[in-house]
């Protein structure tokens, strides 16, 4: 065989390589999508979109954005005309170590909720527990509720190492003990996200030092609930002495009975202290953990019409906040939506913005390539009553409602049967 014979083989070789790789990947370029959401006004906030614009969905991922994708052959296609498609929503402060140990409250007690039966269905994707768990009780809520949830369930673990027990168990300060709940955080990353100070009650700031200590050794936030005492501790004091930029205020728009925690707002005056703005400033995260009594409107009001409005919106979730006025992350995206917050606002504080808080930031957004937590809302029109602890009624013209949530590209709730096919589960 001649040099010109085996120097033409190889270049038929070559040639055949070459066309199978083009044809790999013009097969791989028409592989159907595993969902196209067509035809609904997307609000990405990190990626600043707002306009009508269709996702497609492959793999769990997302894998394009634009006004008009070929859904031809895609194994499910949501009609969302008229709809708002947004990042799967991110509830920073819930309490989800649901139990069955009597006298436990929210740390496996009975006041605590399971999640996916009451995250799905209002677009939650992922919810953060705040503090339920402590550092002796987290393995029992990683194994019990963390590993066997579909949403995605992160933790602030309490300083208090019985977790949020309530009673005699969060006053106990010889058991905030910040080294091991650090070690047990740095133990987890991949599901503690930060540290919880909740219900102490008295004129002492060493648990506040505590959990904030626990903070700078696993550099992560800490979220406070700040408890109350008569005096009342100083805010202000709390914000600029004690707290880092970064770390969570929750709360943030309660009057509390008898005056035991001081308001953001002077009610005086009706206007926000001025510690309070210097404290934003600073990089205080003001979220609004609404709860079953930790949200006024005579605080919540005049903050907002001064421009005053929360970092995050989250709600407190538990039996008793969503059976008061509380009801769940839509009811209050709603308020502060009726409050003058601008839909896009109101969306990054639900979705891109606790993303950042937690230090997750591949949540929250829709970007190409980002993790396919999508929630599909209605706007709904309408007469509808959005009321607080005390009876104080707002009327609102508008209200979310979810239409459709997909967790990692799976449909895991569709209200009205938008999906074609619809997969039953």
């Amino acid at each position: 065989m001649s040099v010109f014979t085996c120097y033409t083989s190889m270049q038929k070789r070559y040639i055949v390589i070459a066309l199978l790789c083009l044809f790999c990947t013009a097969v791989t370029a028409q592989m159907p999508y595993s969902l196209v959401i067509k035809g609904g006004h997307l609000i990405d906030p990190k990626n600043n979109i707002n306009e009508v614009m269709d996702v497609a969905i492959t793999d769990g991922r997302v894998v394009q954005i634009a006004k008009n994708i070929d859904a031809t052959g895609a194994k499910q296609v949501v009609a969302a005309k008229g709809l708002y498609v947004t990042p799967g929503l991110i509830d920073i402060h819930g309490h989800v170590f649901s139990g069955t140990e009597p006298n436990s409250y929210l740390s496996n007690g009975l006041s605590a909720i399971m999640p996916d039966g009451f995250t799905f269905r209002v677009g939650v994707t992922t919810i953060v527990d705040a503090g339920g768990a402590g550092w002796k009780s987290f393995p029992a809520f990683k194994k019990n509720i963390i590993f066997n949830s579909k949403t995605r369930v992160l933790s602030f673990i309490n300083i208090v190492g019985e977790g949020m027990r309530g009673g005699v168990w969060e006053q106990d300060t010889t058991d905030m003990d910040p080294r091991m709940a650090a070690a047990v955080a740095l133990s987890n990353p991949n599901d503690i996200v930060g540290f919880k100070l909740a219900h102490f009650q008295g004129q002492n700031w060493t648990p506040v030092q505590r959990v904030v200590e626990a903070g700078k050794l696993a550099n992560m936030p800490v979220i406070i609930d700040f408890g109350g005492s008569t005096p009342p501790l100083p805010l202000e004091d709390l914000f600029l002495k004690y707290l880092r930029p970064g770390d969570i205020f929750t709360h943030t728009y309660t009057l509390l009975e008898n005056n035991v925690r001081e308001t953001i707002v002077d009610e005086e005056s009706g206007q926000v202290r001025p510690f309070v703005w210097e404290a934003r400033k600073k990089g205080i995260v003001f979220d609004v953990g609404y709860g079953g009594a930790s949200f006024n409107y005579s605080q919540a009001i005049p903050a907002m019409k001064s421009g005053f409005h929360p970092t995050t919106i989250s709600t407190d979730l538990h039996t008793g906040s969503m059976n008061g006025s509380m009801k769940d992350m839509l009811s209050v995206m709603s308020k502060f939506l009726g409050m003058g917050m601008d839909l896009p606002a109101v969306i990054r504080a639900s979705t891109w913005i606790p993303a950042q808080v937690i230090h997750r930031e591949n949540l929250g957004h829709l970007s190409v390539g980002a993790i396919a937590d999508v929630a599909i809302l209605n706007l709904r029109d309408g007469k509808f009553g959005f009321y607080d602890k005390t009876g104080y009624k707002v009327d609102g013209k508008k209200k979310f409602e979810c239409e459709m949530t997909i967790k990692g590209g799976k449909i895991v709730y569709d209200l009205n049967g938008i999906a074609n096919p619809i997969v039953l589960r």
